[in-house]
């Protein structure tokens, strides 16, 4: 049964990222209210495959391609909540895609990482904390690219924007701060928890993340810093924001993909 979760989920998701692209060239602009629907059905199908594949007797496999799959998630449902009140098409195609491929990795590549997180209430904290962390600062990422994006096409010389369904830049840039401000409160709870409920965060397990989460965090307080007081915008901001999520993706992926993968 999980197989024809997944299977079902990336093809939805699929079909919706081909439906938002296929017309996002056309003078009316694409169908959003299916392409939403459609990718809203694979979002379903994509957690009941999750709840197969994760929720094991005893214990949870959180492996890597099953977290990142749970984290696409994440991503994907928040970005199709907000569809209706924020300026995301052109990032819902990115979206369905990686959700898509994250789904399929989970399928067609399985790892075993079983851990025994309900004996474990301030880890469960803990893990929730840093996957909404990190996928508010990925969904921020997103928009800083589709800032650059804008950007560079008012940069064109004669150059409009390609249809009104691209929002005026103040707005993804209001939207990218707040995301960013949320996304380090989140990041900076996330690593107190870690503190107060793991037994040592810089062992030798859990030294690497910490580093590089907290190395994260620096980067996000000196953009935010930057922007509040000296006005930071552009280059900065989106040189910052992919700094930040390369480290955070480091820290939380990195090792255990080298573990798990690579020396088996």
């Amino acid at each position: 049964m999980s197989t024809i979760f997944a299977v079902a989920g990336a093809a939805l998701y699929i079909l919706a990222a081909c439906l938002l692209m296929g017309r996002f060239f056309h003078t009316r602009g694409p169908n959003k209210v299916l392409a939403v629907s459609l990718a809203a059905f694979g979002a379903a199908a994509h957690i009941l495959f999750l709840g197969d594949v994760i929720m094991l007797a005893p214990g949870q496999n959180m492996s890597l391609t099953n977290v990142l799959s749970l984290v696409s998630w994440l991503i994907t449902v928040s970005m199709l909540v907000s569809a209706s009140i924020l300026p995301n098409i052109i990032l819902l195609p990115v979206v369905f895609g990686f959700a898509a491929l994250a789904l399929l990795a989970s399928l067609l590549i399985p790892a075993s990482h079983i851990v025994h997180i309900e004996m474990h209430p301030g880890l469960v904290v803990h893990i929730t904390l840093s996957l909404f962390a990190y996928g508010t600062l990925v969904i921020a990422f997103l928009y800083a690219l589709q800032m650059s994006f804008i950007t560079y096409r008012l940069k064109q010389k004669g150059a409009a924007l390609l249809h009104s369904s691209l929002p005026p830049l103040t707005l993804v840039e209001g939207i990218l701060f707040k995301l960013l401000l949320a996304g380090t409160v989140l990041l900076a709870v996330s690593l107190i928890s870690g503190f107060v409920f793991l037994d040592d965060m810089f062992n030798r397990q859990y030294a690497h993340k910490t580093v590089l989460s907290l190395l994260a965090m620096v980067v996000y307080v000196i953009l935010l810093t930057g922007q509040k007081i000296w006005g930071w915008r552009g280059r900065q901001v989106i040189a910052l924001t992919v700094i930040g999520v390369l480290l955070l993706t480091l820290a939380y992926f990195g090792s255990r993909f080298v573990r798990e993968y690579i020396l088996g």
